[in-house]
């Protein structure tokens, strides 16, 4: 089984895990390190993908390379949710949990959606789609 992979960098090893454990409710396996915080911290997101975060400044060390140039770079991570009221929810807990609402539940063009980012600015998408993981009923976007 092929299993992927995305490493985010964090300042914070701590106030990650707390916000993806509590927040979001991701799993967060592996045993505690010296800090509490499993070593390496790991959380599985819906599917089976795995989110690694490096402490900031440890990508080299990591991929084995220098760090990337110094610029912006963007990345959207998305959670698809059964309905509106979960991801109402789940936008609620992770502000609790120390991130921020970057969009409120809010009706799109194209469904349901919130976005969230975690304490290091990381940006997730709630996304509601009551056909998720119904083979019977696949996703079609809403029509504008």
């Amino acid at each position: 089984m092929t299993t992927i992979s995305i490493a985010l960098p964090t300042a914070d090893r701590k106030r990650a895990h707390a916000f993806y454990r509590d927040g979001l409710d991701l799993p967060t396996p592996g045993e505690p390190y010296h800090d509490g915080v499993p070593e390496p911290l790991v959380v599985t997101a819906p599917g089976g993908a795995e989110v690694m975060f490096i402490p900031a400044g440890g990508f080299g060390w990591v991929s084995g390379v220098d760090e990337a140039d110094q610029g912006r770079g963007e990345c959207l991570l998305s959670i698809t949710l059964p309905d509106p009221d979960a991801v109402r929810s789940k936008a609620e807990r992770a502000a609790q949990a120390g991130g921020t609402i970057i969009v409120a539940a809010e009706e799109a063009s194209w469904g349901f959606r919130a976005v969230v980012a975690d304490p290091d600015g990381h940006r997730w998408q709630l996304i509601a789609d009551p056909a998720y993981g119904d083979p019977e009923q696949p996703y079609t976007p809403a029509e504008s």
